[in-house]
């Protein structure tokens, strides 16, 4: 039984469930959709968190931090109007106002989660047809290769014909300059190493090779500090965007069901008022 005097809402169908999968799909669809669009648009002006250029590791951590903002906004928008479709669409039940908005919160997370899976599938599959039709990455080519690319390039940069084996040469000294960041960094065996291979591809003195060693070692070092300080604060940015929306999502599915009880439309009340003003 309701307390007296609170309101209780009636209806003359009620579903098998309580949870309106429909609107919850379709606040989920838009969701995914929104996300996908607003994440298109960051990648193609250079903002989206999950591909840095190397060429911009300059303002690295500016540049995570704007987009690190720019994650925050897809989600208050995405989860913001996926949360108010699932609940000004969803079935409404004969309950209390107070239980009515809560299950319409509920449908709210519930279709938060359901669009955070839809979007990380379609992350995926568009990943894959993008390397499929690109041919895939090279066996050789390892992790440092794009985080060091352009201390490798640096390091073997001639005028003479590269060999062969350049590719494997240069995934071969990306692992040992990845050791920079190791507790006992790139041991003076590995700069030898280094020093007669720089030496043999680029055709240059064994002082000039050195010298070009100790500098790769040393920039290496540095940009790998500052790759691992992005990703840091892009996976901040990442996880703080999804509670961010878990929230949005909920409060907005509950004033999307306020809006169903009531009939109101909030876009065409709010021009109304404003040309009343």
């Amino acid at each position: 039984m309701s307390a007296p005097g609170e309101a209780v809402r009636t209806v003359s169908y009620v579903p098998l469930s309580h949870v309106s999968w429909p609107a919850i799909f379709a606040g989920a669809i838009a969701a995914a959709g929104i996300s996908l669009t607003l994440h298109a648009f960051a990648a193609g002006i250079g903002l989206s968190v999950l591909s840095a250029s190397p060429t911009w590791r300059e303002g690295s951590a500016w540049l995570s931090l704007l987009a690190g903002i720019y994650v925050v906004f897809v989600a208050l928008c995405a989860f913001g109007l996926g949360g108010y479709i699932t609940g000004r669409v969803r079935t409404p039940l004969s309950l209390t106002v107070a239980e009515m908005e809560f299950r319409d919160g509920l449908s709210g997370v519930i279709m938060w989660g359901l669009a955070v899976v839809l979007t990380a599938m379609l992350t995926l599959g568009a990943a894959g047809v993008i390397g499929a039709k690109t041919g895939g990455q090279d066996d050789t080519v390892t992790a440092g290769e794009s985080a060091l690319a352009p201390q490798l390039d640096m390091l073997f940069r001639t005028g003479h014909v590269i060999p062969d084996d350049i590719a494997h040469r240069r995934a071969e000294v990306s692992r040992i300059l990845l050791k920079t960041t190791g507790s006992d960094g790139v041991t003076q065996a590995d700069r030898d190493y280094l020093t007669g291979v720089t030496a043999a591809i680029a055709m240059v003195p064994e002082d000039e090779a050195s010298a070009r060693v100790n500098r790769a070692v040393t920039d290496a070092k540095a940009a790998l500090h500052q790759t691992r300080v992005a990703a840091v604060l892009q996976a901040f940015f990442i996880a703080a965007a999804l509670m961010i929306g878990a929230a949005v999502s909920w409060f907005a599915a509950v004033e999307g069901g306020r809006d169903r009880e009531t009939g109101r439309i909030p876009v065409w009340e709010w021009e109304v008022r404003r040309k009343g003003a």
